[in-house]
């Protein structure tokens, strides 16, 4: 019984003893692998790796992550690195990879070069909006909304609204192509100013990289504009006074009497906010960084074709419409009217036209006596309608309308009143001195 116990506590000691070598020999092989940097560090997913190149083929790229193992980069993931970045790949180049899975159905890692540059993108647009840094890159498309920009191989948005105040005054049209199509390829400064990763979400504005105020711009523009130029701009907004129209940034301002050539009594009767227009330099003060623009100056001027077929000294048929004390004016036709001033109404000195028996709605012959291209004005007379100084224009208007002037001889012009003769003074008959009566011949009496 005591052997028993003996041999059983001897062999009991071994047995107990066993488990705590055992330990000690895998802390100590733990120990060693530390030490010796020799650690298993095996991929997990989520992971941003930093592996080798070691093989490429159509279908696949093998990648080594470290601990004696290789990832695999293919099907989708082969597909979705760019063509250019693809064929730039050489053996034993250094790329960051994303570990999608640790270990597939046949035992291998699953890796995404595209997704690890995404991460990558995330990470530098997450420190720009710390910093409030700036990136330089180029507009490569648009939507209804704005432009897009890539940043760090990631697609930055910047909204209409956030475009530099130049850019956003230039955008002209009513499709987004027109309004964005020519800006693609342009060098473009950026900030951003929203980031979230989980949505994929970046917005950029150029406004906040933008160091240039509406002063800065108008004076460049200023510069840039020449009188008697035409451009394209856009109504950015309506006064009674008129319509400010932006041309190349700046605002220029179209003066009511510019929109029309006829009578506008508010600019919103011919236009709109945000409507494109063509518009004239007419005037650019420097000084005072002020721009006068015309819309009307690239019209028509239907008083022009009005007026071309009347001629100084011609007379002509008016009907009074008002009567002021400068004179009275007289609708020649259609809108077409012209001034007789008080000092053409009559020969005799008066201070209104009601004093030469004018009023509104009276037919008259009048004189043309002046026409103002420049101006818009016609000048007309009453008191030389009957003037001889127009005789020869009165009769050659006559031969014009069609009268034989061999038979009219020397016939008054219409509306001139012929010149009466003066009547011959009347003539007294100087009776004849008595000649001495002859007798009558053979006795003849003469008769009683």
């Amino acid at each position: 019984m005591d052997q028993n116990d003996s041999l059983l506590g001897q062999g009991a000691a071994p047995e107990s003893n066993q488990p705590a070598e055992h330990n000690n020999n895998n802390v100590n092989m733990e120990t060693l692998l530390n030490q010796e940097g020799m650690t298993l560090d095996f991929p997990q997913p989520g992971e941003i790796r930093t592996g080798v190149v070691a093989s490429i083929s159509p279908t696949q790229i093998l990648v080594s992550v470290g601990a004696k193992s290789e990832g695999v980069i293919t099907g989708r993931e082969l597909e979705s690195i760019p063509v250019d970045e693809r064929a730039a790949l050489q053996m034993g180049q250094e790329i960051l990879v994303y570990v999608l899975n640790a270990e597939d159905d046949n035992g291998n890692v699953v890796l995404s070069y595209t997704r690890a540059q995404e991460q990558k993108g995330w990470a530098e647009v997450e420190k720009m909006l710390e910093d409030s840094g700036t990136y330089e890159g180029k507009v490569d498309g648009f939507n209804k909304g704005g432009i897009i920009v890539p940043v760090y191989g990631l697609r930055g948005f910047i909204p209409a609204s956030q475009l530099s105040i130049s850019r956003r005054m230039g955008v002209t049209g009513d499709t987004p192509d027109q309004r964005y199509a020519k800006m693609i390829g342009e060098p473009i400064s950026v900030r951003v100013i929203e980031v979230d990763r989980k949505r994929r979400r970046l917005i950029l504005s150029e406004r906040a990289a933008s160091s240039e105020t509406r002063q800065s711009i108008k004076e460049r523009v200023i510069e840039s504009l020449k009188e008697g130029e035409t451009y394209t701009g856009k109504v950015t907004s309506l006064a009674d006074f008129g319509a400010f129209v932006n041309v190349n940034g700046a605002d220029g301002l179209v003066h009511l009497s510019e929109i029309s050539w006829d009578r506008v009594q508010h600019p919103s009767e011919l236009l709109e906010v945000g409507q494109e227009v063509k518009v004239k330099v007419i005037n650019i003060d420097r000084e005072k960084k002020r721009i006068g623009l015309s819309m009307r100056a690239l019209q028509s001027d239907p008083w022009q074709s009005k007026v071309d077929k009347f001629k100084v000294g011609q007379l002509v048929e008016g009907v009074i419409t008002r009567l002021t004390k400068f004179g009275a004016f007289a609708r020649l036709e259609g809108d077409l009217e012209g001034l007789i001033h008080i000092s053409e109404i009559s020969e005799n000195r008066i201070e209104h036209p009601k004093e030469a028996g004018l009023h509104e709605g009276d037919v008259v012959t009048l004189r043309v006596i002046r026409i103002d291209p420049d101006q818009r004005r016609i000048g007309l007379s009453l008191r030389k309608v009957d003037s001889g100084a127009f005789k020869d224009l009165d009769l050659k208007q006559i031969s014009l309308d069609g009268v034989n002037l061999e038979m009219a001889g020397d016939a008054a012009a219409p509306g001139v009143v012929p010149a009466q003769e003066e009547p011959a003074p009347d003539v007294v008959p100087v009776p004849e001195e008595p000649t001495p009566e002859a007798e009558p011949p053979n006795g003849e009496t003469p008769e009683e």
